[in-house]
C-alpha cells in the first residue's frame, strides 16, 4: 500500500496495463514517479498472478474477463486508499484509465495509446492486422489468449530492432483474456457497451498520448478518441510521438514519455 498520509503533498499514482504486458512492466515507471515525490501502485489484472512465470502457467485463470471486471478490480483497488489517485494506463489500460475518470473515482488520468472507447469509428488496416490473431476466431472471446513472437513484434515492437523485440517479449508478455478486445471492436454495435465512456460528466484533466506508428492503437486512435472529448467542459490535452509504437512504455525510449507525463501533471498543479 502506497504511504497516502494527507502529509503528502499528491496524490498517489495508479499504473494500469494493457493486454500481454505483465503488471511488473510498470517498475521502472514506479521507480521514477516515486523519486518525483508519488506513492505509486500497478495492482495486477484480475486472474493474473504477481509472478509473470505464474501467470503464464496459469493462463486460464484470465480467460472470459472483461472490461466491466477489469475497471470494478481497480475501483476496488483505489477504495482502501481513500483518496483519489492519478491513473496512467496504457492500451486498455488506457481505456479503463478513462472509465475510473468518470465514474469519480480518479484525480486525473493518463490514457497511452488507449483502446477505442465506444464512439470511436476509425479502424486503420495496421489495428486489424494486429487484432485479427484473436478476432479472427470468435471462440477467443471466451479464451485467454498468448501472442506469439511474431504477432508481438507486428503489434508492439514495429519501430524496434527485431532484438530488442523479442527481449521485451520474453521479459514482459503474459497471456491476456481475448473478451476485451471483443468487446471494443464491437462498441459500436452493442448498446451498453462496457467500452462506452461519458465524455462530458465534471472531472479531473486527461491527457491523451498518441504513438504516430502504433500498429495496435494507431495514431489515428487515440486522436479520434480524443475527439469524442471536444464537447467536454473539461481539461483534455492531446500529445503524440510521432515515432514510437505500442512498446512506448516498456521501450529504450520509456523514460522519454513518463518524463513528459511528468511535465503534464506538474502542468495541472500535480507536484511534489
Amino acid at each position: 500500500m502506497p504511504d497516502i498520509s494527507p502529509r503528502s503533498p499528491v496524490p498517489p499514482v495508479m499504473f494500469v496495463h494493457g493486454l500481454w504486458l505483465a503488471a511488473a512492466s510498470w517498475d521502472r515507471w514506479q521507480d521514477k514517479f516515486a523519486a518525483a515525490g508519488f506513492p505509486t501502485l500497478a495492482p495486477t489484472w484480475p486472474g493474473e498472478a504477481p509472478s509473470i512465470d505464474d501467470t503464464r502457467a496459469h493462463a486460464d485463470d484470465q480467460a472470459g474477463i472483461g472490461i466491466d471486471e477489469i475497471t470494478a478490480h481497480f475501483a476496488e483497488a483505489i477504495a482502501p486508499l481513500h483518496r483519489k489517485p492519478i491513473v496512467v494506463g496504457h492500451s486498455f489500460g488506457g481505456l479503463i484509465a478513462q472509465k475510473l475518470l468518470a465514474a469519480d473515482v480518479a484525480a486525473a488520468a493518463v490514457a497511452i495509446d488507449p483502446a477505442q472507447i465506444q464512439g470511436v469509428k476509425t479502424i486503420p488496416l495496421a489495428q486489424l492486422k494486429s487484432s485479427f490473431p484473436v478476432l479472427g476466431n470468435p471462440a477467443n472471446a471466451k479464451r485467454s489468449i498468448t501472442l506469439t513472437p511474431d504477432a508481438f513484434a507486428y503489434g508492439f515492437g514495429n519501430t524496434l530492432a527485431r532484438d530488442e523485440s523479442d527481449e521485451l517479449y520474453e521479459h514482459w508478455s503474459i497471456p491476456s483474456p481475448g473478451r476485451p478486445l471483443f468487446q471494443a471492436a464491437f462498441a459500436n454495435f452493442a448498446p451498453g457497451s462496457p467500452a462506452h465512456v461519458d465524455t462530458g460528466v465534471e472531472r479531473g484533466p486527461l491527457l491523451i498520448v498518441g504513438g504516430g506508428r502504433d500498429h495496435t492503437v494507431p495514431e489515428s486512435v487515440s486522436r479520434a478518441t480524443h475527439h469524442r472529448y471536444h464537447k467536454a467542459h473539461t481539461e483534455n490535452d492531446y500529445m503524440v510521438f510521432a515515432d514510437r509504437g505500442h512498446s512506448l512504455t516498456v521501450d529504450h525510449g520509456w523514460e522519454e514519455i513518463a518524463d513528459e507525463v511528468l511535465d503534464w501533471l506538474a502542468a495541472k498543479g500535480f507536484r511534489a
